[in-house]
């Protein structure tokens, strides 16, 4: 199949069925708030290195945590005994995402630029992107960032001060977006953390059904 090429003067996206077996979509456009928000409720996302053109993914083979389905292993449940856990929910959108950056720009590289904070920003003051922090004995320990559109979550990237940091986030992201009825939460590729805390692969199909019954088609008019 041929990689499409998008346009910065026009919003639109190639069918997502369209995508290379690796998941590549298109390249170029923009990291607008309309693009970012047309992409995401179809399964779309960008994902390139800094400097290098936009990069439009979407992969046929999904992996997923259901909300209600987030594993706490029982060393977590006595550490969570153990211990003083404080979670807060956009406490700092910004610095969030920018600790997830700093946790992998010197060590295997970031996708997170200066053009995608700006993005993500946009997003979050629009009200579609979130944050989650945690906190150990008083100290910041950990976080995650995403993008929420209807009753789907797409998971971003995550960060640790502290042991556990990030696994707390995402036990209190798991349970807020279940009691909100939250049908996913969209982790975009499998790793083995992900595995560890409840992740699964899905099929395309059951996929797209999870974006049709979590996404108001008409947010754009809200």
């Amino acid at each position: 199949m041929a990689i499409y090429r998008l346009d910065e003067n026009e919003i639109w996206f190639p069918m997502p069925s369209e995508a290379e077996e690796d998941g590549l979509l298109a390249v170029g456009g923009d990291l607008s708030l309309g693009r970012l928000l047309l992409a995401y409720s179809n399964g779309i996302f960008p994902w390139f290195d800094p400097g290098d053109e936009i990069l439009w993914w979407c992969p046929h083979k999904r992996y997923i945590i259901r909300p209600s389905e987030i594993h706490i292993s029982h060393s977590m449940k006595k550490f969570i005994r153990h211990h003083d856990i404080g979670i807060k929910l956009n406490r700092d959108f910004r610095d969030t995402m920018h600790r997830c950056r700093l946790q992998r720009e010197f060590k295997e590289g970031t996708w997170i630029s200066d053009e995608m904070e700006a993005a993500y920003g946009r997003l979050f003051r629009a009200g579609y992107a979130t944050s989650v922090e945690s906190f150990i004995d008083g100290e910041l320990a950990g976080g995650l960032y995403g993008v929420s559109i209807g009753k789907c979550f797409f998971g971003e990237s995550m960060f640790s001060e502290k042991e556990n940091g990030s696994k707390l986030a995402l036990i209190f992201l798991a349970r807020f977006l279940e009691d909100q009825g939250f049908n996913m939460i969209d982790c975009q590729f499998h790793t083995d953390h992900l595995e560890s805390m409840g992740g699964c692969y899905i099929s395309y199909e059951e996929y797209c059904k999870l974006l049709e019954e979590g996404i108001d088609k008409n947010w754009e008019k809200n």
